[in-house]
This record gives structure tokens, sequence and C-alpha cells, in this order.
């Protein structure tokens, strides 16, 4: 509906300037918006989509938002080009407009999508060109080396694999970054205590294991905290490793290939593509930014250290926040490499990434910490005009009872162990339903299927959340056939795979496409809408809303399958309502694609 919705755009703004041009000429100096607010209808009865601008336009004309409606729809029925894809306009409530495609046009732009890769979907403006307005950093996932990776980090991960890959089919170059923590003081700290306790472990690939390497960080934590000596050494160790001592930096090095191993596991297993550039990468340009603040002037010393103070960030003592860039004993933090990240990743020069947009994918615990680190970036004048910087963040994971997502134990629920017992409840499912069904299949299909599914459901449970709250983690609810699920979107798919198995052709080219029942009129609307669900991702990052707009037409379309009849239907209908079943399959496709999503044609 996106090409519709700016063709109806373009007509209303052009009606809306004769009608008005008092406000036309106020629109271009900024004082009033023209904007003719077209959406979405809500509800089928309004027709296809709602015009409210005359709510917007009554107190500056100084008229009823009715009476303005009346005079728009006057002057749009001066327009014969506007009825060949619209129907009459009609004026409900008090002033909104209602529009209708006609089911003419609606059939021509489902047999343009009928076998188009794209569905329709356009690519962004300046792919071609290959600008640096179509170049996206985007920063997710970054777990810490000598940690497992845990439960907090499968949001992360997913939503900013989701983002990436919607980005992507839109045409955008994204770098996809893993920012992991590979620097610092618990590397000093867990050299100095594996000198002690398996010193011939730093010098030997793979001595050990990343369970073995996270017994040792605690370990190490726990002398760390009581141990003034070793306090001491692991300081000293972390000077060693900064000024480039190379049996530390071998030690670092080993110590990261490690984790690295068990992380890419993760990765394989979520099909995830990320790239990973940790902290340690910005080392060298840590220096530069302070010299930077400091030659603007936004750099000031408080107690030793050196720190911006931020614009309207105050404290419980009223004094504006700061955001210390250098420490007392000269040391940097984790403000110091984001700033020197973001001055990075927006260059264009020798060195930079020549990004327009940079995204962060966090938690929500974040958000205070990123808010000060982009207004110094702001001020410093590193975000280049028109460059955007955002921070995506989301609410934690949490149990049936409402608490933060644990393990009987009380520790933090492993990823790998979380994705295990789901694909194992997959599993017990589909041989329980198989046994009910009498049906035979081999190990092979049930390790495809149950694999699928149980890692379909752990991304879809997730991604069809609003990233920004918290959510309850249910694998009784993931994993069900019923509601807003990924195996109810993946059956979907099953029962269409039926279709074409009973002899339905699905690959029939129609020059014209015939539909009479409401249900096909409901699921043609449903498919058209993919175009502008896919550019409001694009721009708001929120993948809940691609999973929403999946569901609904899982929704129509089951509708569709279980009240009219397909393969039983004669010619044409037949052969329409084939094409509509394939057009919703590639539809359920491409969009489960976008989130991570692989699809099964039996299950």
């Amino acid at each position: 509906m996106l090409n519709l919705s700016r063709s109806i755009e373009n007509k209303l703004r052009a009606a809306l300037e004769k009608l008005y041009p008092e406000l036309a000429e106020s629109s271009e100096n900024g004082e009033i918006s023209l904007d003719p607010q077209v959406v979405q209808a809500s509800k089928p009865e309004f027709g296809d989509f709602q015009v409210n601008v005359a709510m917007a336009l009554a107190k500056p004309l100084k008229k009823s938002p009715r009476e303005i409606a009346m005079e728009i729809v006057k002057e749009l029925e001066k327009d014969k080009s506007f009825f060949s894809f619209c129907k009459t306009p009609v004026i409900a409530g008090p002033g909104f407009i209602n529009l209708t495609i006609r089911e003419d046009c609606l059939a021509t732009e489902i047999r343009n999508r009928i076998g188009d890769s794209r569905l329709g979907i356009p690519l962004v403006e300046g792919k071609e060109s290959k600008d640096q307005s179509t170049s996206v950093v985007l920063d997710f996932s970054s777990p810490n080396i000598a940690k497992e990776m845990h439960v907090g980090h499968l949001r992360s991960t997913i939503i900013g694999d989701s983002l990436a890959r919607t980005l992507e089919f839109r045409g955008y170059r994204v770098l996809r970054l893993n920012h992991v923590g590979d620097w610092g003081t618990q590397f000093g700290m867990l050299i100095t205590y594996l000198k002690k306790v398996a010193p011939d472990s730093l010098h030997m690939a793979k001595a050990f294991d990343l369970g073995d390497l996270v017994k040792f960080y605690r370990e190490a934590k726990q002398c760390f905290d009581s141990d003034d000596e070793f306090q001491t050494a692991s300081r000293e160790e972390v000077v060693k490793l900064q000024s480039g001592e190379q049996s530390s930096i071998k030690a670092w090095k080993l110590l990261c290939e490690q984790s690295r191993i068990e992380f890419q596991n993760i990765y394989d297993r979520l099909d995830i593509r990320i790239q990973e550039r940790g902290e340690s990468f910005y080392n060298p340009y840590l220096q530069e930014v302070v010299d930077d603040l400091d030659s603007l002037g936004l750099l000031v010393s408080d107690e030793g250290a050196k720190c911006v103070f931020l614009d309207g960030v105050i404290g419980k003592n009223g004094k504006a926040l700061p955001l210390i860039v250098q420490k007392s004993d000269g040391g940097f933090n984790y403000a110091t490499t984001d700033l020197a990240a973001i001055r990075y990743r927006f260059t264009c020069a020798s060195k930079g990434d020549c990004a327009s947009r940079v995204i962060y994918v966090t938690d929500a615990g974040q958000a205070n910490h990123f808010a000060g680190v982009f207004q110094v970036a702001q001020r410093a004048g590193w975000v280049p005009l028109g460059g955007r910087l955002e921070h995506v963040p989301f609410g934690l994971v949490q149990g049936e009872d409402g608490k933060k997502l644990k393990t009987r134990s009380g520790e933090t629920v492993r990823l790998r162990d979380l994705l295990d017992e789901a694909v194992a409840r997959a599993e017990m499912d589909l041989r329980k339903r198989l046994k009910e069904e009498g049906r035979q299949e081999d190990e092979s299909f049930i390790k495809k299927v149950t694999t699928t599914i149980g890692l379909a459901a752990v991304k879809y449970a997730d991604l069809s959340q609003n990233r920004i709250t918290n959510y309850q983690f249910s694998f009784d609810k993931m994993l069900s056939l019923q509601g807003n699920t990924a195996p109810y979107l993946l059956y979907a798919l099953v029962r269409i795979a039926g279709i074409a198995r009973k002899g339905g052709d699905l690959d029939t080219r129609m020059d014209q496409l015939r539909f009479t029942e409401p249900q096909e009129w409901n699921l043609v609307r449903g498919l058209l809408k993919l175009d502008s669900v896919i550019v409001d991702v694009e721009e708001e990052l929120l993948p809940n809303r691609l999973c929403a707009y999946l569901f609904e037409l899982s929704q129509l379309f089951n509708r569709f399958y279980d009240q009219v009849p397909i393969l039983k239907a004669e010619a044409p209908d037949r052969s329409s309502r084939l094409a509509l079943c394939r057009l919703t399959a590639d539809t359920l496709r491409l969009g489960l694609g976008l989130l991570g999503i692989p699809t099964l044609e039996r299950m």
C-alpha cells in the first residue's frame, strides 16, 4: 500500500495548496504543517485509509473540521485521475475522510507482486550511488570476554540481527559490530590469577574452555576483593597490558580466543552474522578524544578527573552531572571508549566507517549512559549534519513469576542452556503429536523440525514483544500452535505447502485475477500492507511491528483457507486463490527471514 498511500498524499497536498494558498505559504516558512495526515484505517468498515488533516486545520482556518473535509473532498473530485485508484471519499464523524482503494487497482497491485522477489518493496534511495546516506553501523550483542553469554544477551543479539536484516533488505550497507568487552581491569585480574594457579594455560592455545575461564574469573574476583597484594598485582598487570608487554598481550589474546569459540557456537546456532570489534580496537583513539574535547573547550577538570558537564542533566545537589572522560589516575573508562567509537564510526577520512546512522542495541539500563555520551558527541561536532545516533533500548527477560529470569539456584540463565531446552521441549511436543496422529517420521526429519521450531519459538517470542518493555518468558506459550507464536506462523506455511502437494499449482502466472469473496479481499489488503510495515520497522526500529503484521496475515490466511474452497473451486477462481496462497507463502517467508527465522514445509 506504500505507493498508493504516497499517491493519495500527493493528491491531497495538491488539493490543500489550491484550497488554502495562505497556509501553503505558512507551511513553507515552517509556521504550520500541511501534512495530509494519511494513515491506514483502523477498521475495515472505514475503508483503506483515513485522512485526519481537517482536524489540524480547524483552528488556523477558523472553520469546523467537517466543513474543511467537505471542501477537500470537493477539490479532490475535480481530479479525475484520483478516481483511477480510489473510490468516492466518505466523510465520517466530525471530519475524518475515509478512502477506499478500487478493487481493480488492488488486484493489479497483487498481480505485480506475484513472482517479485522483493514483493514490491523498493530499495532505499541512494542505494545505486552507494553514498554515505545508505551506510549504517549497528552495534549489538556485545558479550564480555571470560563470561558466558546469558539470557540478557539474547535480546540484544536477535533484535540487532533482525534490524540488520531489515535495513540490508531495504538496501542499506550495514556494518554489524560486536563491541565485546575485551579490555580493562578484569584482564589484569584474570591474568594475575592464572599466573598463580595455572601458569601453563597462558602459553597454550585451547588450554581450557569458557566454562573453566568463567570459574577462574569468579575466583580471581574474590581474590581481588579480599587481597590487597593481589589487587596491586592486578593493576600492575593492566599497566603491562596497556604498554604492550609481549607476554601479557599473548596471554590476553589466548583468553579472548577461548571466549570467541563459545560465542561463535551460539551465533552459528542462531544464524547470526556479526563482526567483532572490541573495546581494545579503540585504544589508539582514546587520547585523541580527550585532546579534541579539550581543544573545543568542553573539557573541565573536577577533583583531578577530566570531564564534560552535561546540559540539562542535574544531580541531587542541583548541579550539572559530569561525564567523566579521563579518571584522576589518568585511566580511561567506558564513556571514553564509546566516544572514540562514535567519532570513528562517523569519520569519513582514511580511517573510519563513514556511517550516516549509528544504532546501539543495549538494555534500557544503559539509557542514561548513552544519553550523556550522545550529547557530548553532538556538542563536539562528531555527528555529521543529517547523521543519526540512536539507542535501541530493551527491557528485562522475566520468569513467569514476573521476576528476573534465573535458574533455580538463583544464577543467570546461560543462553546455551535456554536454547537447548527450547529444542528439547519442541522435540517432546513433536513426538507426542506424531504418536497421537499415528505418523512415522525418520530421525533426521524430527531433528530438523524440532531444531527449527525450538529456536524459532525463542526468537519470535522475544521479537514479538515491544522491546522497550520487560516480557515474561514461557516455553509453553512460545511453543504453542495457537496464538501469536512462531509455530502458528510456520503452520500457515505448512498448510500452503500441503496445497501444493495436493496438486495446487502455485507457480501459475495470471494476467487477470478475480476475487469475489470478502475473505479474499481481506487477505488481499493484508498482503499489500507489507511494504508499509517494513518501512515503519526501518524508521522506528521496532521488530514487533513486523511480528504483529505476520500474525495478522496468518490469521487472515487461515480464515480464507477454512472458509473459501481453493482446490475444489472452478477456474478462474481456483487460479486466483492459488495466486493468493503463493503470495501469502512468499510474504511469510520474507517476513520470517527478516526476523532471522527459517521456515518448514512439513511439521
